[in-house]
C-alpha cells in the first residue's frame, strides 16, 4: 500500500524521538485505515451498539436492526418511529435505546453534522458538539475523528491501549495519567493520531 505524504511526514516527525524511531523501524509505515463510507450519524449509531459488547454480538444486533429497517441503517426519522419493542427485539437494552433515540433526535435537529459540515468544524468543536448526545463520550468522538474523518492530530489519552503502549515504549512501571500523557504528547502534534496508532502497536510488539 502506498504511503501517503502525511504518513511520511508523521513518521519523520515522530522519529525525532529515538524510542519512537525504533518502534517505527520495527512496525513500518502506519496503516491507519479511515472508513469514509459511513456518515457520522451511522458511525455513532454503530458505536452505541458496540458499547460493552463483544464485536460479534454487536454486529448481530446491528444486522437485526438493518433487517428490520428494510436492509439499511435507519435514518433518524425512521429510527425515532420504531417502537421500543422492535428495538428490544433487535437486542438493544433500555439504556442503548435511550441513547439511540437521542442520537436520532440530535441528528434530525442538525446537531450531528454531515461529513461535509464536519470538514468545516475543528476537532474540539466536534468533541463539544457530539458529547452532548446521550451515551457518547469523548473517546467515542475521538475514534470517529481518527477512523471516520481521518483527522491526523487526535491523541485519545483516556484509551487504555494508548497509555499502555506509552508505558511499554518508555519502560515505565506504571501507566501515566491521561492529563500527563496529553502534556507529553504535545510534541507529537500535528500527528498525534499517528502517534496513537504506533502506541497501539507498541502493546503488540514490545514486552510488558
Amino acid at each position: 500500500m502506498p504511503v501517503s505524504a502525511t504518513a511520511r511526514a508523521a513518521m519523520a516527525h515522530l522519529s525525532a524521538e529515538p524510542r519512537f524511531a525504533a518502534l517505527i523501524a520495527e512496525v513500518g509505515p502506519p496503516r491507519l485505515a479511515v472508513d469514509r463510507t459511513r456518515s457520522p450519524y451511522q458511525a455513532l449509531l454503530r458505536a452505541i451498539a458496540h458499547q460493552q459488547l463483544h464485536g460479534r454480538a454487536a454486529e448481530a444486533i446491528l444486522g437485526r436492526l438493518i433487517a428490520a429497517s428494510g436492509g439499511q441503517v435507519p435514518e433518524p426519522g425512521a429510527l425515532l418511529a420504531m417502537p421500543e419493542a422492535a428495538l428490544r427485539a433487535c437486542g438493544f437494552s433500555a439504556s442503548k435505546i435511550a441513547a439511540l433515540r437521542d442520537l436520532a433526535a440530535q441528528a434530525a435537529a442538525g446537531v450531528v453534522p454531515t461529513r461535509r459540515v464536519c470538514a468545516r468544524l475543528a476537532d474540539d468543536a466536534l468533541v463539544e458538539r457530539l458529547t452532548r448526545i446521550r451515551g457518547i463520550g469523548r473517546w467515542t468522538v475521538e475514534m470517529l475523528l481518527i477512523f471516520g474523518l481521518g483527522r491526523p492530530d487526535i491523541l485519545p489519552v483516556d484509551d487504555f491501549g494508548v497509555r499502555e503502549g506509552y508505558r511499554r515504549l518508555v519502560g515505565d512501571a506504571a501507566q501515566v495519567k491521561p492529563r500527563a500523557l496529553a502534556a507529553i504528547g504535545a510534541v507529537w502534534a500535528p500527528y498525534r493520531s499517528f502517534a496513537a496508532w504506533y502506541l497501539w502497536r507498541a502493546t503488540e510488539v514490545l514486552e510488558g
